[in-house]
């Protein structure tokens, strides 16, 4: 079960709105409450049922149950297994590979999932990256089938869409896991699309609020949920109860949430695309995109994140912002913005990032709560500011 006790259901035939708030808790418990319990016991008595349904906290809460259902719900699917942050439940999945086993993998991808690779190429698992969203380039590379195939789409941070469902069709019956942090359920559904697996840093868009880490992995395949589940029992990866009822706290208002920021997005990436001081805008929704076709029927709407290249000075242009946060993280209520090479790619080898397209002088910024216009006119003036 992926989430189990009599407090727990999952509505799946309501609408996705729905779902965020009333899937993964029943409040017809016999208290009556209306959010589901933090639950911090480590350890349950044994005599107290028969056959007994809880055992130690690190395989089993309640709490983190809850949430469970509620990610599982929202993607429609048997499975959810929520993870202590999304670099867990990548190292999870990458758990089912063996020595000699070959990943493809995007070429661009986020900083702490080449750390992964590079972690897993010393176990003899065979990492080959590849332009995903290009077909042609993704045939070549899924020739001979690989183990596993783990694609993120958007990409993070040049914004590039691979075809999940024509993925799918190239790669038989191959593993797919898709990283959709950047995009989050209310906005892509990969198990829809032919994914077998969906990888999230809750962290991010899921939770909303920078004030917790997590991760999770959504899928409907029962073996594979069951060995992913032993992996996390015995390594420990388990998010606490508090963190679990934060980051089910933070979802019931992601679609709210994601729907400012998403228009917060086009009306920057409409004021990036016409200044003289910028150079290329990734940015979905843009139909200059190369990937805006696919997006727009993959996707209910082309994210809140998006990335530029900068003729300016990069560091004086993040230190100019007034309401744009210098920061790595994303998804939360406020605006953050940073430089990948600087910050979130810096660990990776230059001429690898530099090969991947990720250029110094490159910008991500992840769209907040503010007011529109108060954006646009603090990032244009921050671009003036940061001038060479």
């Amino acid at each position: 079960m992926p989430a189990g006790g009599q407090a727990v259901r999952v509505l799946t035939p309501v609408r996705f709105d729905t779902r965020l708030v009333h899937s993964g808790w029943d409040t017809r418990t016999g208290t009556g409450d209306v959010v589901a319990p933090v639950h911090v016991a480590v350890t349950y008595d044994r005599f107290a049922e028969d056959p007994p349904r809880y055992f130690y906290a690190r395989g089993e809460n309640p709490t983190r149950e809850a949430l469970e259902a509620c990610l599982a719900a929202l993607e429609d699917a048997e499975f959810a297994l929520a993870f202590a942050s999304g670099q867990a439940a990548g190292a999870a999945v990458l758990s089912l590979l063996g020595p000699g086993d070959r990943v493809v993998a995007s070429d661009d991808v986020y900083g702490g999932t080449h750390a992964l690779f590079e972690i897993w190429r010393r176990y003899g698992v065979v990492v080959s990256q590849a332009d995903l969203a290009d077909p042609r380039a993704a045939e070549r590379a899924l020739s001979p089938r690989p183990a596993l195939v783990w694609v993120e789409t958007p990409t993070n941070p040049l914004m590039k869409i691979s075809d999940i469902a024509g993925l799918r069709a190239l790669a038989g019956s191959v593993t797919i896991v898709v990283d959709n942090t950047f995009a989050s359920p209310a906005l892509q559904r990969p198990i829809a699309e032919g994914a077998d697996i969906s990888l999230y840093s809750t962290t991010k868009f899921v939770a909303g609020h920078s004030d917790v880490i997590g991760g999770a992995l959504v899928l409907d395949d029962p073996d594979v949920y069951q060995r992913l589940a032993a992996h996390r029992t015995v390594t420990g990866a388990v998010p606490g109860a508090f963190d679990c009822f934060l980051v089910h706290r933070g979802v019931q208002t992601l679609s709210v949430r994601i729907a400012r920021q998403v228009a917060n997005a086009r009306a920057l990436a409409a004021a990036l695309e016409s200044s003289p001081l910028v150079g290329a805008v990734h940015y979905p929704g843009l139909p200059s995109h190369p990937g805006h076709e696919v997006a727009a029927r993959q996707m209910t709407e082309p994210g809140a994140m998006l990335s530029f290249t900068y003729r300016g000075d990069v560091e004086k242009l993040l230190a100019s912002t007034r309401l744009f946060t210098a920061a790595v993280s994303l998804g939360g209520v406020r605006s953050f913005i940073e430089c990948p090479a600087l910050m979130s790619h810096r660990p990776i080898p230059r001429d690898v990032r530099l090969s991947a397209g990720l250029t110094d002088d490159l910008i991500r910024v992840s769209a907040g709560l503010e007011d529109p216009a108060d954006l646009v006119e603090d990032l244009c003036a921050a671009l003036e500011r940061g001038r060479s």
